[in-house]
């Protein structure tokens, strides 16, 4: 009796070592040899950087060093609409990039740059994280995408070399830079300004030589960039958050086995949630560097953004009546949610 017990424990051993070892050998036949190109507009010293640089590790580790991200910042693969195409085309893995440029080929993205709709970045990530990000990834396959993850860019404030801008009326005959978005470009435009869609990369250039007086950015960015030391005012106007999608080319996401897609969507959100801390953290001592770097800063006071929200909401309605109406439906009542109405 004892030895038929003692058989059956050895027995049960052995099974259960080679059920160990034949686990990961399973998963590993799932996940090939593959590398990522992956780009963005961005300097090496971006939270986005930063953020690609931790998707690319978490995607080694869960992949046994299998599958590499190979990162190209600074534009290094061209603007985003290039690197879109590329994508569409197959010819390059991955990109992350503004939301408000995807609007281009999902017009309903142009929702994400209404003006004013969020106050904070926690109402930032209950939009974008809940059904609005996801019915609006839901329509980048068949335009050749497949969505990810939205990582951060943060709320954008309009820095500019003529004069500071305390009411919506300082904005009149200004000729700021505005990514080549139908949302940004009639918004501005009704209040009088004067937008020039223009690529990130050739931005500096176009503020030193006083192409453009202004643009609209991010605070990290404005530092990253050195746009501050072409630009002389800074006016916290917090006018829309902007976001980036961690997209892929559905092309190379058709190729990948389940195992493989879901490491990579599993890294994009844990990279996600460290893009964004480090983001709100950059944020902060961006603003503290332009502060004591000599920028003349001011706040947009709360009451001219009522006056602006006004001015621009026939933008925003004419937009909305463009758009996928289940989905603005979806929005609205998000929106909702998330101010307690």
């Amino acid at each position: 009796m004892k030895k038929t017990t003692m058989r059956r424990k050895m027995m049960f051993a052995m099974l259960s070592a080679s059920l160990l070892c034949a686990a990961p050998f399973a998963g590993a036949q799932e996940i090939q040899e593959r590398t990522i190109r992956t780009g963005h507009l961005l300097n090496k010293d971006h939270p986005v950087s930063k953020g690609t640089q931790k998707f690319a590790e978490i995607v080694a580790a869960k992949t046994g060093g299998k599958i590499k991200v190979k990162e190209f910042p600074s534009s290094q693969l061209g603007s985003e609409i290039q690197q879109q195409s590329a994508l569409q085309g197959g010819t390059q893995e991955m990109i992350t990039m503004a939301t408000s440029t995807l609007a281009g080929i999902v017009k309903e993205f142009g929702l994400l740059d209404f003006p004013f709709i969020v106050s904070n970045e926690k109402e930032a990530d209950m939009l974008l994280d809940g059904p609005v990000g996801r019915k609006l990834f839901d329509k980048l396959p068949a335009h050749g995408l497949v969505g990810l993850a939205y990582w951060e860019n943060g709320f954008r404030n309009v820095t500019n070399s003529k004069r500071p801008i305390t009411r919506p009326e300082d904005l009149d005959g200004l000729k700021i830079r505005v990514m080549p978005n139908p949302v940004y470009l009639e918004a501005f435009k009704a209040v009088k300004a004067n937008p020039v869609p223009l690529a990130f990369g050739e931005l500096f250039t176009a503020l030193e030589t006083k192409a453009v007086d202004a643009q609209e950015n991010p605070y990290a960015i404005i530092v990253s960039n050195k746009f501050n030391e072409v630009q002389k005012y800074l006016s916290i106007t917090n006018h829309t958050y902007n976001a980036f999608a961690v997209v892929l080319s559905k092309k190379f996401w058709d190729k990948l086995s389940p195992t493989e897609q879901k490491i990579l969507q599993e890294a994009a959100i844990e990279a996600r949630d460290y893009e964004r801390q480090i983001s709100r953290a950059a944020s902060a001592k961006a603003l503290g560097e332009l502060k004591t770097g000599g920028m003349a800063i001011n706040e947009f006071p709360k009451t001219e953004v009522v006056r602006m929200r006004q001015q621009i909401k026939p933008v925003v309605d004419k937009f909305a009546a463009s758009y996928d109406p289940e989905l603005v439906r979806t929005f609205n009542t998000e929106l909702d949610k998330i101010h307690g109405k």
